[in-house]
This record gives C-alpha cells, structure tokens and sequence, in this order.
C-alpha cells in the first residue's frame, strides 16, 4: 500500500473563508442573507444568467426545477422528461419523485454525454422537457439539443452538477435551459460542504422555484430583510402575507455559513480551474501511450472542460476493468465506476433490464471508471498514478 492517498476530490478553506464565517458567527445571521444573496447573483452573472437561488443540495436544485415547470405548464402525472442513460442516479430520480417518467436515451462514445442524434426517436406526445447532463465537467452538445427542443415544444432544465465556469461555443453551461442546477457538495468543483444552486433568465421561474424551495411560501416574503423599511401600508400588506403559502413545498434552504464558503470559493475558482486544466492535461499526456488500451477524455473543439474528474473507459477486452481499479485502489488511488444508472439494483426492480437497448451505456458500465483531477494533486500525485498504469500494464 502506498503512502499516497489520492482521493476523487477535494476542497480549500482559503484565510478568507475562514474570516467570512467567522463575520457570520459574530453577527448571528444564518438565515438567508447578505452572504447568500451576494453568491446567488456572482454565480449567476458567472454564467450568463439573471438569476441565482440557492438550495440545500444540487438534487434538491433538480428536484424543485422539474417541480415548477410541472406547475407552471400543467404537466399530469406520468408525463416523460428525456435523460441520459449515463448519469448520477438523482437525474432521473427527481423526475420519478415528481410522478413523472424519465425516458432514457443512450450516450456518445466519446463525451458520455447524451447523444442528441438518439434524443428524437424517444420523443412521443407526452414528452415534456429534456434534462442534459454535463457529466465530469464537459458541456453537452447543447445547440443539436436545443434545436430539438424549439422543434418539440420541450422544457430544457441542464444538470450542471458537475460542470461549471465553462462554455460551450462561447455560451455557459447553465445559460441554454429553462433552468439550469449545480451542485456544491463536497469534492465537487465549488464546495460549500452541502448545497446546490438553481439558474433562470425569468422572474416567474425564479419566484416559482424560490417558493417551493421555502416551503411554497408567499413570494413577498423570502428573508427576513423584506419586511424592513417599509411604509406602514406595505408593512401591513407583508405582515398579512408573510406567513401564507400558496403552493406544496419543501424545506431546501442553507444558511448563510455555506454562502460564505461559496463566496469564499468564488475568490479562487480561476486557480482551481487552471490546475484541474493542467493536471486533466497531464494525464491525457502521459496515459496517451495507452491508447489501445484505455479510452482517455475526448474534449471537442467547441468547448471547455471544467474537469471535475478524470474518466476513463477500459478498451482492451483482454482486461477487466475492475482488476485495474482494485490494483489503482490498493496503491491509495481512489476511483470510482463511470456513474452507473441503468444497472442499479433499484431501477433493475424498477424498469427490469434495460442495458441491452443502450449498448453504449452497457459498454461503459461496464468497463467505465474515473480518477481525481482536482487542484490538490501535485507533480509527485500524478506521476505516481502514471506510473501506477506503467506497472499494472507492464504485467497484463
């Protein structure tokens, strides 16, 4: 066992966190506040949005945009949302949670995104919105997607839990849908610790959404600060309404504690990205003699990669991909399978066995894994993994 322990992801409590939430604990201030409201509208304008709600996890970012456009559009139970057959197992639950009915469409090869020539043939009359997901930190192709959508009438809402900052033909990720939701969990690209985060470009949708964030709570009334000030009127009309609500909704809130590390993180996302950059780089570079071997990440001309991990596909059929992995994990290199979805034990009782209809999905589920990529992993790190290849394929 080696002394190394290279973990899948990481954070920084940089000095100004620390100082940032050390001003929360003194003013006494957890409840929606200056904190949160400034890291809702920095990550907002980050990508190219006018509006930031921040919520208690990205799920639970997913779960309330499905929520709002089910509302807002009159969507009946057992309507369809388009997902991709590779992705984090909550894409799909949020949309089995709100009685609708995820129909799975199969991955490129390359991106393991999901693949917009196969979206169409899965469209029928009840189909209702597509969720794209920008899976390791690479954009979706999101132009063929949206064309698709303006052709079918379709609601967009991007799962972005793993990628933000970078665009795609010159347009962030988040600014294409209806709704666009990030995740700010540890070892994810932006740490709060917990929390997520929901973009919009419309008032309605953001008021919608912030509601069912707050319990369904009467829009006038989302913090503390918005009865202050006031006329005795507007006094009198906020205190009659500030307690209603007008709509189900859930407990999805964080405290102003994440907001400071959020704002904190903003700070240092340039550096973060950079080394994520040059260490993706790195490897791709040094792992590339294996190339009949092992798929590395593809990154298309026309966008960024944010790279929030490191996938890998195992092509050799003379190798099992989980006598690598075990032989990576016994070096302290921790790895993870390539987000597994449609084999899982629950939607096998669900759905039965769907992977023979996604042979791409079947393929990398089969031999998909990934690696950390993230800013912690130095030169001595990565030339251990290196080398870590070197002596598993110098003996298979």
């Amino acid at each position: 066992m080696s002394e190394l322990n290279i973990g899948v992801g990481s954070a920084d409590i940089s000095e100004n966190a620390l100082k940032y939430i050390t001003d929360v604990l003194r003013t006494g201030r957890l409840s929606y506040g200056p904190y949160l409201k400034r890291f809702e509208r920095e990550f907002a304008k980050l990508h190219g949005c006018e509006f930031g709600l921040t919520a208690s996890s990205g799920t639970d970012a997913l779960r309330t945009a499905i929520a709002a456009l089910k509302e807002i559009h009159g969507w009946a139970d057992g309507d369809e949302i388009i997902v991709p057959a590779i992705t984090f197992i909550a894409t799909s639950n949020v949309v089995l949670q709100n009685n609708l009915k995820p129909v799975f469409v199969d991955v490129d090869p390359l991106t393991y995104n999901i693949d917009p020539k196969k979206i169409e043939e899965r469209i029928t009359q009840r189909t209702r919105a597509i969720i794209p997901v920008h899976l390791f930190g690479l954009p979706c192709d999101m132009d063929p997607i949206m064309d698709l959508a303006r052709k079918h009438d379709l609601r967009v809402v991007e799962d972005s839990c793993e990628t933000m900052f970078v665009k795609y033909k010159g347009k962030s990720v988040g600014a294409f849908g209806d709704y666009s939701c990030f995740s700010t969990y540890v070892a994810h690209l932006l740490v709060t610790g917990v929390g997520g985060v929901i973009l919009c470009n419309d008032r309605d949708l953001a008021i919608t959404a912030r509601s069912l964030l707050n319990h369904g709570r009467d829009s006038i009334y989302f913090s503390m600060d918005d009865d202050d000030n006031l006329d005795r009127k507007s006094l009198s009309t906020v205190m009659e309404r500030r307690f209603s609500f007008v709509r189900m909704g859930y407990s999805s809130r964080l405290t102003e504690l994440e907001g400071a590390l959020g704002l904190s993180q903003l700070e240092t996302k340039d550096a973060m990205l950079g080394k994520r950059k040059s260490n993706g780089e790195y490897l791709i570079s040094h792992l590339s003699k294996y190339s009949d071997r092992i798929q590395l990440p593809t990154i298309p001309p026309d966008r960024g990669h944010a790279f929030m991990l490191f996938p890998i596909v195992v092509k050799d059929e003379k190798i099992h991909r989980n006598e690598l992995t075990l032989f990576l994990e016994e070096r302290g290199i921790e790895t993870r399978f390539l987000m597994p979805l449609l084999n899982q034990p629950v939607y096998i009782k669900l759905f039965g066995n769907l992977e023979d209809g996604y042979p791409v999905a079947k393929w990398i589920n089969k031999n998909g894994f990934y690696l950390g990529c993230h800013q912690h992993l130095g030169e001595k790190e990565l030339d251990f993994i290196v080398a870590s290849f070197d002596e598993f394929f110098s003996k298979n």
